[in-house]
């Protein structure tokens, strides 16, 4: 993958850097796994940060950056046949390297990482895809790595869920991931952060492609 890809200009980061990441669309010949409804838990920011864009490293031009391995966070936002879905706001949140949500009532406040976003927007264009730059997420008491979802369009809420590191030795003891019964909508929501090669600072790939339950009629 190009080396410029990832070059710490922030300005980089804007929604038509994301088209880089993604494959080709295409046609699928049968309806997809939807990615599972998940609960939201108690960290939806209850303040948004004023910087709400698709890097969650920097806060607005700030020069320090968030503690965390540097994540590039890529997907498509699909309809049940496979089809991209344009004009979708996808919200993520998570909590930094500290174990601290963008909450008043998060845990471990005291050592909250005051330079990680922790919440962030990307809407799609017509090839569905989003982008962000984060942190991979860390297990805190209770939970294993994930990184929460929200997606809308138009307003309306479509669908809640959460994204989870494949191979974590967590997840088998996390009772929200444990209660995705179906094994292809666990599979659908648990993939690879795999490191980057070439990178010099040790950065990570993610894919997390979601699949609602729409169908062109209903777009």
């Amino acid at each position: 993958m190009p080396a410029h890809l990832f070059s710490p200009s922030r300005r980089q980061f804007v929604a038509g850097s994301a088209a880089s990441f993604f494959l080709v669309p295409g046609a699928f010949a049968e309806e997809l796994t939807r990615t599972p409804r998940q609960t939201e838990g108690p960290f939806y920011p209850d303040k948004l940060p004023l910087d709400t864009d698709n890097d969650l490293l920097v806060i607005n031009d700030t020069i320090t950056p968030a503690v965390g391995d540097i994540t590039h966070l890529t997907g498509r936002i699909l309809d049940r046949t496979g089809n991209p879905l344009k004009n979708v706001v996808v919200e993520i949140w998570q909590c930094d390297a500290n174990g601290a949500y963008l909450h008043s009532r998060t845990g471990n406040k005291e050592k909250q990482d005051r330079h990680f976003q922790g919440f962030g927007r990307f809407t799609t264009a017509s090839d569905g895809g989003y982008y962000f730059r984060t942190i991979k997420p860390v297990p805190y008491p209770g939970r294993t790595p994930h990184i929460h979802f929200k997606i809308k369009r138009g307003g309306k809420h479509l669908l809640t869920t959460q994204c989870y590191i494949k191979g974590h030795p967590g997840n088998a003891r996390d009772g929200i991931w444990r209660d995705i019964r179906n094994p292809k909508e666990q599979e659908s929501v648990t993939v690879p952060f795999d490191p980057i090669q070439g990178s010099k600072t040790g950065e990570l790939a993610a894919r997390f492609d979601v699949v609602l339950g729409l169908t062109p009629e209903m777009e």
